[in-house]
């Protein structure tokens, strides 16, 4: 089977999702990380009244014709507690920040520009209409739609969506990502390290980023090299109702790789192996019945590119994302020369600081992506070190530093 390219891989797997997860209503304080499933309206006017955008007097513009003019204090309007009288001729109404605007004033003098004394205050500064208040609904108001379907939820939604009169919403289910790591080499973190043997650190890294994602982890474990092993965890997956099972290493067609041998005899659709993507060549995708199939590469690093580029989107099409198929890229400048890439999409680890750049007759700062000298796929240690993957397409010409690159930043997925 020949290799195809990252943006077709991400073609496939994203076209092979099926309709987004159920929906859940929530309340506000649980919906952080969670999809919209549905619009949300507002129930209310913000602000519900014309309100007072500083601390100060409220009064009737059109009864101060001169400056400084004495006026008779009536009462305050506080925050929670409004002022029920109107304000006449000669009179005002201290007033402070979010109060409710009595009825028949029209505008506010700052308290700076006033001088009060023995319940009167003077007007030091002309009054103009309107000046320092919020008229009722200059936020929003009732029947509005602010927040569309497919929108991930933090707290700038949440603090909106509270203002809109709504307690909860309705948000897509955490997609179920079973993860399940592969080898007779694998022991779990903090267990005994056999002469032969290494720590599975993809399994703890990859429920990490699925999380992240919005996705829920479950942990399988590690299967041995049996079919037996294999096809118990596999059966744990179905059993857990998994949307995804995602299998690390074992995936590729040596004597001691039985991953797709087991999901083959489990009835496993076989979308596509291999990529044009270095690291994490050995990709599988698939399906399962109701359940997508992700097979990475069991080497760490690739593990976690091939989670970056395939398995993220595939949590956020679940999820109803609009955002899902989005390119991961941005701009930036390299930081050092690179020769000539190969045949395969290279994501290279790779370390940014700031540059400053001309831009006409300005000067801008943006990141400078300077790859490490050694980019061997199992070497976590450079990895922690990386701020971000250095996007090289196939059969990229020679570059120098200086010249604009694509980078990914790994902290928005890690």
């Amino acid at each position: 089977m020949s290799l195809i390219s990252v943006d077709e891989a991400l073609r496939r797997v994203l076209a092979s999702n099926e309709t987004p997860v159920d929906i859940e209503r929530l309340p506000l304080a649980s919906c952080a990380g969670r999809t919209l499933a549905e619009n949300v309206t507002a129930q209310r006017d913000q602000p519900p009244f014309p309100a007072s955008a500083m601390d100060g007097y409220a009064l009737r513009s059109g009864d101060v014709t001169a400056v400084p003019a004495l006026l008779r204090v009536i009462g305050t309007s506080a925050a929670g507690r409004r002022f029920d009288g109107s304000p006449g001729s000669g009179e005002a109404v201290r007033i402070f920040t979010g109060a409710p605007l009595p009825q028949g004033a029209d505008a506010v003098v700052l308290q700076e520009d006033t001088e009060a004394q023995d319940g009167q205050v003077t007007i030091k500064e002309a009054p103009q209409a309107q000046r320092h208040i919020r008229p009722a609904g200059l936020d929003f108001k009732s029947g509005d739609v602010l927040l569309s379907a497919g929108r991930r939820v933090d707290a700038r939604h949440i603090a909106l969506a509270a203002a809109m009169g709504q307690a909860t919403l309705a948000v897509r289910r955490r997609p179920r990502v079973a993860i399940l790591a592969t080898g007779d080499e694998l022991v779990r973190a903090g267990e005994p390290v056999g002469p032969d043997q290494i720590v599975a650190s993809s399994l703890p890294s990859t429920a990490a980023i699925v999380e992240k994602a919005g996705g829920e982890p479950i942990d399988l474990g590690i299967a041995r090299d049996t079919l037996a092993s294999l096809d118990e965890r596999i059966e744990a997956a179905r059993a857990a109702k998994a949307d995804i099972l995602v299998t690390l290493g074992g995936a590729s067609v040596g004597d001691h790789d039985l991953v797709q041998k087991a999901l083959s005899r489990h009835g496993m659709d076989l979308g596509f192996w291999r990529v044009a993507l270095k690291p994490g060549k050995p990709l599988m995708h698939g399906r399962l019945g109701p359940m997508l199939l992700l097979g990475l590469p069991g080497n760490p690093v690739s593990t976690l590119v091939c989670s970056v580029l395939f398995l993220v989107p595939a949590i956020r099409a679940l999820c109803g994302d609009q955002s899902a198929s989005d390119d991961p890229t941005e701009g930036a400048i390299l930081g050092a020369d690179l020769p000539a890439n190969g045949d395969r999409q290279d994501y290279m680890r790779a370390s940014l600081s700031g540059c400053e750049i001309e831009i006409g007759a300005g000067r801008l700062t943006v990141p400078a992506a300077t790859p490490h000298s050694r980019q061997d796929s199992s070497m976590l240690g450079i990895l922690e070190r990386s701020d971000a993957l250095l996007v090289r397409s196939p059969h990229a010409p020679p570059a120098r530093a200086g010249e604009p690159c694509r980078i990914i930043r790994l902290t928005r997925f890690c």
